[in-house]
């Protein structure tokens, strides 16, 4: 329990996390300034009592991570790490939400040191907190030696009401209490308040019923009492599963006029609330964004203690490592992930039969998870028609913490965010996988892992209206076009098994952000090499996979992705049989080819080759900036059917025959 003195000392410091937060957003003039002023109490005995960590050294592998999953409450971590000695001086609290400043209204990954994760979307970072747990207790297994891991970091996650209901939430949460991760610890600022109004308005249900049930210790505290939040954490570390502490708090705690009330949760209380709250607690009225001398000593004595620890954990550390090489062997492989280049994948798995891109990948997969042990994943509970089960690697499971295989169970937007956390630990490469239609329950992750750049693999196969019988909810469409829409996500849709290794290959090696890969159901013919352009050369994002009779003179242009090339072979093959100068180009990845110098992307689109089509069972949509105004764009700008695939493809026009006679029509207007 704290002490007399001690709870003094902590009010001292909650003031001035409240009276900071409030001058940001009153600054800002937006933003959020209730859960600071609530969760102050909560976010004070938290930092002081039990995280570790090291403003100097903010991507240290043991640190406790905290995640603001209440991410519009960002003036409190803001503040926090101000407080506690990270790089964020006092005019960046000043600088709230504006241009190129390091404390942006959401807090973001990267930018802001002592920041976790991007959080935003409610649901996000208590989700993305999952992977972030699971990831440590692979590392802390896999380094572990008579019984004994140098890991033993803790997860905290602050949430809020918006996060409760979020379903993303309650998808990850279920499983991270079937994983029993005893090393996640939620505190739930359950302030009963949303922007609408009192959280009666739409949510009555029981979170700790429902958090019990999924597998969670619940624990129930009052959020202002220093002492039970304390004693909770205690409780939640001792736990053997993951901890829920709800606690029960008042939105904008301290406000004089506006505590408890909705209408200070996402607009600034004004330059009147925030006078009286001066005159309150006793601050003279032109103090600005103030902490006194006592509050930073007081503070700053907790970072002291953490950098002793941290010097002492670094000590012991690398004696472990000494005395255990096979334990520093796996600690350099999991922190450094190899690339291996496209030469040496195709090297080791030769294809020599029709396969599909989605086997060829799993082909791939196993090659790669031999030679790069931080390689983990796991499918949506589609493993065996993902071909992502890494074979004798193990199932990461509350009894096995060491596999390498994750079951994320029918959960695609938790897989995505657990994922994310998984990158975010520094620990490992990982990969989650489901069929491409359903990327649209996991495209909010997929954007957050581009906007975070961070190195993760996304495996998506049925990758088009080729999926056949199964109709139009299961026959992707637009989806490609809606994936390359997202910034910074490398998209790839290979040809063949050979450009399935090179994109492979790539996304072992783009560790600046995320790769998307396509992959086909069906059998495709593996490309002979030998009659067309090394598959290596799939690695500039678009090439000249066949080229025309004569180059200098090229008639129709062909683009094409994925199972549209062989396609577009066949409609080459038939045109230039009657005199025609045909160019067929493979553009398995669009960003990376855009990335090329211009020079490389005029060589293989040449200006003056004016007749362009592109083929690709896909909706049209952004084809044109690669065809032009006159060019033809072949695709289904329609939902597809339930038939066999190659009824489906006569019907929709993609047959040499119907692509041909297209060309025909449209460039003899």
């Amino acid at each position: 329990m704290l002490s007399a003195q001690e709870k003094q000392l902590a009010q001292k410091v909650t003031t001035c996390i409240r009276l900071i937060a409030a001058e940001g957003v009153e600054q800002a003039k937006s933003g959020h300034p209730g859960l600071p002023l609530g969760a102050a109490d909560l976010a004070y005995v938290l930092w002081q009592r039990h995280l570790r960590f090291n403003p100097a050294d903010p991507t240290w592998i043991n640190r406790d991570r905290f995640v603001l999953s209440a991410g519009h409450g960002s003036m409190l971590l803001y503040t926090l790490l101000h407080l506690y000695g990270y790089d964020l001086p006092v005019e960046e609290l000043k600088r709230f939400r504006q241009w190129e400043s390091r404390t942006p209204g959401h807090p973001e990954h990267g930018l802001t040191p002592g920041v976790e994760t991007s959080t935003g979307p409610l649901g996000a970072g208590i989700s993305t907190a999952v992977g972030m747990a699971i990831a440590s207790e692979m590392a802390r297994a896999r380094l572990a030696a008579n019984g004994h891991s140098p890991i033993d970091c803790t997860v905290y996650v602050l949430a809020g009401d918006g996060d409760m209901m979020e379903g993303v939430s309650g998808e990850a949460c279920s499983l991270a209490g079937h994983l029993r991760l005893s090393n996640l610890i939620v505190l739930y600022d359950d302030n009963h308040i949303t922007i609408e109004g009192d959280t009666s308005l739409a949510f009555s249900e029981n979170v700790g019923m429902r958090y019990e049930a999924y597998g969670w210790k619940v624990l129930r505290v009052d959020g202002h009492d220093y002492d039970a939040v304390d004693d909770a954490l205690t409780q939640a570390r001792a736990a053997d599963r993951p901890t829920l502490i709800i606690c029960r708090t008042t939105i904008a705690k301290g406000a004089c006029t506006k505590e408890g009330s909705h209408h200070a949760h996402g607009a600034p209380l004004g330059a009147q609330e925030i006078a009286a709250m001066k005159q309150k607690f006793g601050f003279a009225a032109d103090t600005c964004f103030c902490a006194t001398e006592e509050v930073r000593a007081h503070t700053r004595r907790r970072v002291q203690e953490n950098q002793a620890y941290y010097a002492e954990w670094r000590r012991s550390f690398d004696a472990y490592l000494a005395a255990h090489p096979a334990a520093r062997q796996v600690w350099d492989e999991m922190q450094h992930p190899r690339a291996v280049d496209p030469a040496e994948v195709l090297a080791g798995v030769p294809f020599d039969k029709p396969i599909a891109t989605r086997a060829a990948s799993g082909a791939v997969l196993q090659y790669l998870a031999k030679r790069i042990p931080a390689l983990v994943g796991g499918s949506a509970d589609l493993a065996p028609s993902n071909n992502t089960n890494l074979k004798d690697a193990g199932d990461f499971s509350a009894e096995n913490r060491t596999g390498r295989n994750l079951h994320f169970g029918v959960r695609e937007h938790a897989m995505g965010h657990i994922v994310n956390g998984m990158a975010l630990s520094g620990v490992c490469l990982p990969f989650g996988a489901t069929f491409f239609v359903f990327s649209d329950y996991l495209r909010p992750a997929v954007r957050l892992s581009a906007l975070m750049r961070l190195h993760v693999v996304w495996i998506f196969t049925h990758d088009t209206i080729f999926v056949g019988e199964d109709g139009p909810t299961h026959q992707p469409v637009e989806h490609l076009w809606a994936l390359r829409a997202i910034p910074d996500l490398n998209v790839i849709r290979p040809a063949d098994a050979t450009e399935t290794a090179v994109a492979w290959s790539m996304a072992t090696s783009t560790t600046d952000r995320p790769t998307a890969l396509i992959l086909t159901r069906q059998n495709l013919p593996v490309l002979d090499r030998k009659l067309y352009a090394p598959a290596e050369q799939a690695a500039r994002g678009g090439y000249v996979i066949s080229e025309a009779r004569d180059p200098r003179n090229i008639q129709y242009l062909i683009i094409a992705t994925g199972s549209e090339v062989h396609l577009a072979l066949a409609v080459q093959k038939e045109l230039q049989a009657e005199g025609s100068s045909v160019r067929v180009v493979s553009m398995p990845c669009l960003e990376v080819f855009q990335r090329q110098e211009a020079a490389y992307q005029d060589a293989v689109l040449p200006p003056s080759a004016v007749n362009r089509i592109s083929i690709e069972a896909g909706t049209t949509t952004g084809w044109y900036r690669y065809i032009g105004r006159e060019g033809l764009a072949i695709g289904i700008d329609r939902f597809g059917a339930s038939a066999p695939a190659e009824v489906l493809a006569e019907k929709f026009g993609l047959t040499p025959t119907a692509v041909i006679a297209a060309i025909k029509r449209h460039f003899t207007r």
